[in-house]
């Protein structure tokens, strides 16, 4: 597959590009509202053409797909425009800005014909996978899930992950993966009961936690922050044992990535090899494409991760729990 990257990102530059180089893929163009930088991307990793606009890379014949890690509140915008010109789209989480936008995003896509993922890279790693096998076959039932992710972020008033024109904040840059995990184990909540914190004063939540509580009985914690030292986790309870899961979404730098689980006293530690999960993800993306597939991270899978974000806002300003449909 033949991919063009809208924007020169820090994700795009550091992380997509340089994986599709253990892939079958490649990236043939990168555009930038900045020609120059566009320029000195597309040299840096020797992509053929740059653009010094993202209309321009839409119109360029020789891409099948593109990658939109764009800031939150430009990826409706861009992705449409990419289904417009009949372009598959891989779009950077969260998908949208709200639950009801990435629904309509998914229902624009499929009315064009366009396959249309959302970025959630860590899903597609085999230990993730490996998580979710052992749950539903080796442990009993689900009655607990806590996940977190936060990292300490540095004085850096225009970092766009700061702005709420552009759809900033913890819950949408970190939560969003610990709202992901969580669904895995237990599914979509029926209440949730959260609280967030502005702690820069800056119009975005940049700490925040939730209880997401299940009609059954069982419950998640889930929280963000950008004001701490890292950590990103999921633990998953069950009537018999537990499952754990330390650096559960970046791994880029863990040498040997584990798993533990306890079922009946039985306590078992796994270890992986370490993959690049943003190649996974492009192979999977693309195999999607190929085959005409719906991805598992597609835009009913974001809606709902995005709804429990929605949720959790809307508790906190209302200080009052919030039910889900």
């Amino acid at each position: 597959m033949n991919f063009g990257v809208l924007s020169t990102a820090h994700i795009a530059r550091t992380a997509f590009i340089p994986a599709l180089d253990d892939t079958d893929h490649d990236v043939v163009a990168v555009a930038s509202r900045d020609g120059d930088r566009a320029a000195d991307a597309a040299a840096d990793h020797g992509i053929p053409r740059s653009y010094a606009s993202y209309e321009a890379l839409l119109e360029d014949k020789d891409v099948d797909a593109v990658y939109n890690p764009l800031p939150n509140a430009l990826h409706a915008e861009w992705t449409k425009r990419a289904a417009d010109a009949g372009l598959h789209v891989l779009c950077e989480k969260p998908l949208g800005v709200d639950a009801a936008e990435a629904r309509a995003m998914g229902e624009y896509c499929d009315d064009r014909g366009v396959t249309l993922m959302e970025a959630f890279m860590y899903r597609y790693n085999p230990r993730t996978e490996r998580a979710i096998e052992i749950v539903e076959t080796e442990l009993g039932e689900v009655r607990s899930v806590q996940s977190r992710f936060s990292f300490r972020m540095g004085d850096t008033p225009d970092d766009i992950r700061l702005s709420p024109d552009l759809a900033g904040g913890s819950l949408m840059d970190v939560g969003c993966y610990a709202i992901h995990a969580t669904r895995q184990f237990l599914g979509e909540p029926d209440r949730v009961l959260g609280t967030t914190n502005d702690a820069r004063g800056v119009g975005v939540e940049t700490e925040a936690a939730a209880t997401l509580a299940y009609d059954d009985g069982a419950t998640a914690q889930v929280s963000s922050g950008f004001e701490t030292p890292e950590s990103q986790y999921y633990r998953v309870e069950t009537t018999d044992g537990w499952l754990e899961v330390p650096d559960a979404f970046n791994t880029s730098g863990v040498s040997t990535p584990t798993l533990s689980y306890e079922v009946d006293g039985r306590t078992v530690t796994e270890t992986f090899d370490p993959v690049d999960q943003y190649a996974l993800e492009a192979d999977h993306f693309a195999d999607c494409v190929a085959e005409g597939r719906t991805p598992l991270t597609d835009a009913a899978d974001a809606a709902a991760t995005l709804a429990v974000i929605d949720a959790i806002r809307e508790s906190a300003a209302t200080d009052a729990p919030v039910a889900l449909d």
